[in-house]
């Protein structure tokens, strides 16, 4: 690079930022989203072209370019070299998991009010990675979730849709057949009176204008991510902490675990903690209250063989799924029964104790 171009560059106020033109895809939609939350880029305008002399007078260029130099603020992926991955994890990053690896703990400290070095905010920064960013990088770099050779015998048993948020972006771009992508004269094309045709500078305006709106799909979805993990997943963390250390108390098995607040996310925490614990025994069942009111009816719910699993490690009775009330607390000799769940995953009692008592009878089943 020139000294001319890179004295252009660092004169750049606010910074420019700049991306590829044409189709875009999430990940690009979120770097972008992503540098405008740090204070040096918040004003930033945003150029997106594939013309290298034009981009070379940008400060901080993502997703295009054919480099990927921090020192330089280039974030490119597409270079056949290129295999960089985020911290422990194996999967190649994108424009998204290039800007988040770099800007994501100044961000989360700045939205949170934590300090950038606490381990409140590497936590976040782990978590969002592994549960948001990851997926956009093996997305955009067409990289299954499954090994291809592991699932090459496998059906699928109904259509889900296939709805993420990489095809809700796509769908923000213009269709191959729009008219509007063409310079046309009236009534050519869909034969009507209306011109959809536009020059190229506005149609270069109307496809930055889609791309905002992705940007802004892609940014507010990660702000509300951010958000729920800050606010709730990390405050349940220490509830749950605090809980499974407390187990044995409950039973000398030690696989009963009580929350004594109701709608505490406890299902992540508790397999992260286990993980760190392999040798103890596993936690069956988790007891909480419905809601925090004294009086609250209490759930007993069993828990799942592997965190996405459907299937529950020790489901409660099979004579009682399927109950419910009276003729509950009848079969099960238990009072305040008020019901059991048809496939034995979850079931209600009036009391703490009660449902502590299902619990306890269904380990011995």
């Amino acid at each position: 690079m020139s000294e001319e171009v890179a004295a252009k560059r660092l004169k750049t106020s606010p910074p420019l930022i700049g991306t590829h033109n044409g189709h875009f895809h999430a990940d690009e939609a979120l770097a972008v989203y992503l540098l405008r939350l740090l204070p040096t880029y918040t004003p930033s305008s945003l150029l997106r072209t594939r013309d290298p002399a034009l981009l070379s007078t940008c400060h901080t260029v993502v997703d295009v370019g054919g480099e990927y130099s921090p020192p330089s603020n280039r974030y490119d992926h597409h270079q056949r070299t290129f295999n960089t991955t985020f911290p422990n994890h194996s999967t190649k990053l994108s424009s998204a998991g290039l800007v988040y690896m770099h800007f994501g703990k100044p961000i989360i400290a700045s939205r949170t009010s934590l300090p950038e070095d606490s381990p409140e905010v590497g936590l976040l920064y782990e978590k969002i990675y592994t549960e948001f960013v990851e997926a956009l990088d093996a997305n955009d770099n067409g990289i299954s979730v499954y090994d291809p050779a592991d699932i090459k015998h496998l059906k699928k048993r109904f259509h889900d849709g296939g709805v993420t948020l990489g095809s809700l972006v796509n769908d923000l771009n213009h269709e191959w057949n729009d008219d509007s992508l063409h310079e046309q004269p009236p009534g050519h094309g869909n034969g009507t009176s209306l011109v959809k045709g536009t020059g190229p500078e506005q149609a270069q305006a109307d496809e930055d204008a889609r791309f905002l709106k992705a940007s802004s799909l892609m940014g507010s979805t990660f702000l509300r991510k951010l958000s729920y993990y800050h606010l709730a997943w990390l405050p349940a963390r220490t509830l749950v902490q605090t809980a499974y250390k407390n187990r044995f108390s409950n039973d000398p098995s030690g696989t009963i675990m009580v929350l004594d607040g109701g709608g505490v996310p406890w299902k992540d925490h508790l397999y992260t903690f286990e993980a760190d614990d392999a040798n103890a025994p596993k936690i069956l069942y988790v007891l909480y209250p419905e809601g925090p009111n004294e009086g609250a009816k209490w759930r007993v719910q069993c828990v799942s063989a592997t965190k996405d699993s459907f299937e529950s490690r020790q489901p409660l009775k099979e004579e009682w799924r399927g109950v419910r009330d009276s003729e509950l607390s009848s079969k099960s000799g238990i009072d305040g029964c008020v019901f059991v769940h048809a496939s034995g995953f979850i079931g209600g009692n009036l009391t703490k104790a009660g449902a502590m008592n299902m619990a306890k009878g269904s380990m011995l089943s």
